[in-house]
């Protein structure tokens, strides 16, 4: 069996695997137990009670994080005209049209967002087999297929991370890097969980949040308490 590290053991000695932990409690364990040479990712693993292979159980969306993700976002943006100079000045790192449509399907992908406005989509839509795989291909269920590209834009560089279930039922995502405060990660933590419940499908049965874990890249993850979760504490 591969002996773990005096730093692997000494991270997972902090965290009981049987305790269910209070987002802020896991967020200073999380803080803690990262202990690499470098400021390391903070995910969130929330496993649903839905079934991806129904149409309609299907969770798939974006949302921005009170204090973003704490990593540099490239940002294409294909639109022309007014179009184009509005997402320039928003920030947007590359922008153009049919041009480049045809630098991306010839093999440019040096950018972690693409948005494109409605009417260029004729075009966009041949690149399905290029971006699709990549996670890349502008949706407008994740507000990346739309007119107002300054918004998407700023939202895209302020820290808006996007999320689709997987066919396990769990959705992955990262909230955070260690070096933020505790308070900052449990803010962008509890800001995907409720967007989370908001999607609730109506189809689903049974338990929904089944369980929650945050964990950095290196560290072991901790358990939350689901049941701390509640729309009705937030909204009313």
């Amino acid at each position: 069996m591969r002996q773990r590290s005096k730093r692997v053991r000494a991270a997972r000695e902090l965290v009981n695997r049987v305790t269910r932990y209070q987002l802020e409690e896991a967020c200073e364990l999380v803080k803690k137990t990262s202990n690499a040479k470098f400021d390391e990712a903070v995910e969130l693993a929330v496993r649903l009670g839905v079934n991806p292979r129904h149409a309609d159980q299907m969770v798939r969306g974006a949302v921005v994080l009170p204090h973003g993700t704490g990593q540099q976002v490239r940002v294409l943006v294909f639109a022309k005209g007014e179009k184009a100079k509005e997402a320039q000045e928003a920030g947007a790192d590359f922008v153009g049209d049919k041009e480049l449509c045809d630098k991306v399907q010839e093999g440019f992908l040096d950018f972690d967002r693409a948005i494109a406005t409605p009417d260029m989509m004729g075009l966009v839509g041949k690149l399905g087999r290029v971006l699709g795989p990549r996670g890349l291909m502008p949706n407008p269920k994740v507000g990346t297929v739309t007119m107002d590209v300054g918004r998407a834009v700023e939202e895209a560089k302020g820290g808006k991370v996007q999320y689709r279930v997987e066919k396990a039922g769990i959705v992955h995502s990262r909230v955070g890097k260690a070096s933020f405060s505790a308070q900052a990660l449990a803010d962008n933590a509890r800001a995907l969980v409720m967007q989370l419940l908001r999607q609730k499908p109506a189809t689903a049965k049974g338990t929904y949040l089944r369980s929650v874990t945050l964990s950095s890249t290196m560290g072991p993850g901790v358990r939350l308490d689901a049941a701390q979760f509640s729309l009705k504490t937030v909204e009313g």
